[in-house]
């Protein structure tokens, strides 16, 4: 059944233990009307208070708490995503945007194999993580400046301890997918990118089978 029903193993006591009651209910609730391919549904706070019989104050309120959370993801389109780690379903994706998909893929793997602390062959789990971050629509320039900004982390870390291990996944910067959405100056952003680029060019950050030794 592609509704009415939910699959509560793991994904779902990860929220209870994060949730308070009332956004767990609101949880519990879009669960099992979310479309099982996407993890997703068009909802507004005032849909939700009727459905739920509470008023809308309090689902704007339980909103927040779910994607404060991480469990959810509120779009500007209205729809609420409920993020890969509460979903256990397999996510469908378009496959007239296919094209346009790999695209995006390839770019994504070619921004995170180019810094020189990763040491990854791109799997497939990172493969999936770039097709969500398509399917929720995180630009490019939001990719790159994530694995710059998670990058440049690393260099000073190792630098700090004289040593450290290389990045073997596109997971490593999951929580700056969203970190990055926040309004900072692009002076900023090509700081980042100038201390990466001379981190990369003066330290001998990432050769295979060793690892990230000053």
């Amino acid at each position: 059944q592609p509704t009415g029903w939910f699959a509560a193993g793991r994904e779902v006591r990860c929220a209870l233990e994060l949730l308070s009651d009332a956004t767990f209910k609101l949880f519990v609730w879009l669960c099992l009307h979310a479309e099982r391919g996407r993890g997703a549904l068009s909802a507004t706070p005032a849909e939700l208070a009727r459905a739920l019989g509470r008023k809308e104050s309090a689902m704007h309120l339980a909103l927040e708490e779910l994607e404060r959370q991480g469990v959810c993801t509120l779009r500007a389109d209205g729809v609420i995503e409920i993020r890969d780690r509460f979903w256990p379903y397999q996510r469908e994706y378009d496959s007239a945007a296919s094209d346009e998909s790999r695209r995006y893929v390839e770019e994504v793997k070619r921004r995170f194999l180019q810094r020189r602390c990763v040491q990854s062959s791109f799997t497939a789990a990172d493969e999936k993580l770039a097709l969500t971050l398509h399917h929720r629509g995180v630009s490019l320039l939001h990719v790159e400046r994530a694995i710059l900004l998670g990058a440049l982390r690393k260099y000073a870390a190792v630098r700090q301890n004289g040593r450290g291990t290389p990045i073997s996944s596109l997971h490593y910067f999951a929580n700056l997918f969203e970190e990055v959405q926040q309004e900072i100056s692009t002076q900023y952003w090509n700081y980042v990118a100038h201390k990466v680029n001379t981190f990369e060019q003066t330290e001998l950050w990432a050769i295979p089978g060793r690892t990230l030794e000053k």
